[in-house]
């Protein structure tokens, strides 16, 4: 695809892109390193959250358990609403009213599975994610601040997988995945997207945040409201828009900041429509 050619004017040290269609989970064009080891940054709350979901249909926990701070639930800490703050475990509010995007709130997701299923959060989300779809070049840093919340390292390759197996899901049954990607956790509910400013409503589904009408946005303009995923403060962003049947891919290793505001929404619009000429 000639749009992923666009990353070679991004003002970073390195960046990989790919584009995975969701009807059969093909890469239809793929440009960069694609084996460069990049962190995530925050992209990791998707495969974190996909490991707990995991962990619901194996009944090692339940959405409305108890888990982070006192009246939160595994709900909760997936959707950002647990009242936990951005980066330490201090409450900052009640369970459900507000959007506080929290590394802190999937540490504490990732305590509570370890604790139900009685082994490490690293080694579940290996076994349960990783390891099934053949991602073998991606791994949580454990010795990260928040590794849960934002201590991932992987690959565009692998990340084309886990795009591929979110648009037509093996490991969990497809209505699962349907519940935690379209349908709003908490609706109504306000609060701060990092980089982009407060947003009335911010919508986030399970761990996966879903565009709606947020505006500014890091997605493209073309982008359909449906369009869901995450980006990382590391320069890193994986979205998948429905409407369109496709998920694009993008890993680099420069900080987000104004260039990613100014690029990446471009970036986005022309991967779209590239596609829709063809």
């Amino acid at each position: 695809m000639e749009s992923l050619r666009m990353i070679e004017n991004w003002p970073v040290p390195h960046a990989a892109a790919a584009v995975v269609r969701g009807a059969d989970g093909a890469v239809l064009g793929a440009h960069g390193p694609q084996q460069h080891l990049f962190p995530l940054a925050s992209v990791t709350k998707l495969l974190t959250s996909y490991a707990a979901l995991v962990a619901v249909e194996e009944g090692v926990f339940e959405l409305d358990d108890p888990a982070g701070p006192p009246g939160a639930t595994v709900r909760h800490l997936l959707a950002h609403t647990s009242g936990l703050g951005f980066d330490e475990d201090r409450v900052f509010g009640v369970p459900g009213k507000r959007r506080l995007y929290s590394n802190a709130g999937f540490d504490a997701l990732a305590r509570a599975l370890s604790e139900a299923a009685g082994i490490e959060f690293s080694r579940y989300v290996a076994e349960a994610v990783f390891e099934p779809l053949g991602m073998t070049d991606t791994l949580l840093h454990t010795a990260h601040k928040s590794p849960a919340g934002a201590g991932g390292l992987s690959t565009v390759a692998d990340l084309a997988r886990f795009a591929a197996e979110l648009q037509a899901p093996k490991l969990l049954d497809p209505s699962t995945v349907l519940r935690a990607t379209r349908e709003v956790a908490f609706p109504g509910t306000s609060g701060v997207l990092p980089g982009y400013g407060h947003q009335r409503p911010n919508d986030w589904g399970l761990g996966f945040e879903i565009r709606d009408e947020k505006s500014p946005h890091w997605t493209g303009s073309a982008n359909s409201p449906g369009t869901f995923g995450h980006f990382g403060q590391s320069g890193t962003f994986l979205w998948v828009d429905p409407r369109a049947g496709v998920a694009c891919v993008a890993l680099t290793d420069r900080d987000f900041g104004p260039w990613a505001v100014e690029t990446w929404p471009a970036f986005s619009d022309a991967v779209l429509g590239e596609l829709a000429k063809d």
